[in-house]
C-alpha cells in the first residue's frame, strides 16, 4: 500500500470533491436517509474529511480513520478550523483491513467511501468488509464505495494516453479480466481495483450485510464535460437545483450504474 499512501500524501483530494460536487451531494442525500438521528459514526478511509465534517455539523460524534497520515492530519486541521473538534472522538491512522483499534459493535453506522478502491487482493477486500461488519452495531447501516470496471473501460477508451498502460486493447482486455489497474506514469492514480457491478451485492452479503440499495454517486452527470456543465450553470441556480434532483432521482437506476465512476453500496448489519 506504500504507493497508494504516497499518491494521497500529495494528491488534492479535498479539491477533487470541490471540483466534482455532484458525488458528495448525491452520496450525502442517501446517507442522511439511513443514518440514525444521533450516534457515533465511523468515517473509515475518510481522506481529508469532507463527510466527517458534514456528520459533525449535523450533531454526530465522529471517528476518522485513514491509511494516509497526511489525510488524517488534514481532517483534524479542517475540523479545528471550523470549531468542530469537540464533535470528534478520534483521528486514527488505520488500514481498512485491520481495524483492531476499534472494538466490536462500536459504531452506530459506518462509512467506507474509498478503501475498496485500492484493495487489489481478494483476501484484503474480504478482511475489510468483515472489519466493517465487526465494528458496526447490529442493525447499523453502512455505506461503502466501489469503482465499477465498466466505467474505467469507457474512460480508458476515451482517454488512453491519460490512463496508461490502458492505451492498447490487449491491456484493456486484461484489465477487464482482473479489475487491477496500476498506472504506468509516476504520481498518477494507481494501485487500484475495480469491481464488476454484479459482484458487489453478493460480495457484501457474503460478509453478513443485508443489501438496502446501490446508487451511482455521480451517475450520468459524470458524462458531461466542462462546457456542458457550464451550459447548465449559466441557466441559473434554480435550473441547477432541478438537475441535481434529477441526478438523485436516477442514482439508483440499475441501468445507469455503470456510467458512474463511483458506486455507493448501502447495507445493514443484520443478525
Amino acid at each position: 500500500m506504500g504507493r497508494v499512501v504516497q499518491y494521497y500524501e500529495s494528491f488534492d483530494e479535498w479539491g477533487r470533491l470541490e471540483r466534482e460536487p455532484v458525488e458528495l451531494t448525491v452520496n450525502w442525500h442517501f446517507i442522511r436517509q439511513y443514518l440514525p438521528d444521533q450516534g457515533h459514526i465511523l468515517d473509515n478511509g475518510a481522506g481529508p474529511g469532507q463527510y466527517s465534517l458534514k456528520l459533525a455539523q449535523h450533531g454526530y460524534s465522529v471517528t476518522v480513520s485513514d491509511i494516509t497520515p497526511r489525510m488524517v492530519e488534514l481532517a483534524k486541521e479542517k475540523a479545528a478550523e471550523r470549531g468542530l473538534l469537540d464533535r470528534f472522538d478520534g483521528f486514527e491512522v488505520a488500514d481498512a483491513a485491520d481495524l483492531s483499534c476499534f472494538g466490536d459493535g462500536h459504531f452506530d453506522a459506518s462509512l467506507m467511501l474509498g478503501p475498496f478502491y485500492h484493495l487489489q487482493t481478494e483476501q484484503a477486500r474480504t478482511a475489510a468488509a468483515k472489519e466493517l461488519y465487526r465494528v458496526t452495531k447490529r442493525d447499523g447501516f453502512i455505506f461503502a464505495a466501489f469503482m465499477p470496471r465498466s466505467r474505467h473501460l469507457i474512460t480508458s477508451l476515451l482517454a488512453p494516453r491519460h490512463w496508461r498502460p490502458n492505451d492498447n486493447v490487449d491491456t484493456i482486455a486484461e484489465f477487464m479480466e482482473t479489475g487491477i489497474f496500476d498506472h504506468t506514469d509516476e504520481g498518477r492514480f494507481t494501485g487500484a481495483y475495480y469491481f464488476n457491478i454484479e459482484e458487489i451485492r453478493p460480495f457484501m452479503e457474503g460478509s453478513g450485510f443485508e443489501t438496502v440499495g446501490m446508487i451511482g454517486s455521480s451517475n450520468i452527470g459524470s458524462l458531461l464535460n466542462r462546457e456542458q456543465w457550464d451550459y447548465w450553470k449559466q441557466r441559473g441556480d434554480e435550473e441547477m437545483s432541478k438537475l441535481i434532483r434529477l441526478l438523485i432521482k436516477t442514482a439508483d437506476d440499475p441501468y445507469v450504474l455503470g456510467a458512474s465512476p463511483h458506486i455507493m453500496y448501502i447495507g445493514k448489519k443484520s443478525g
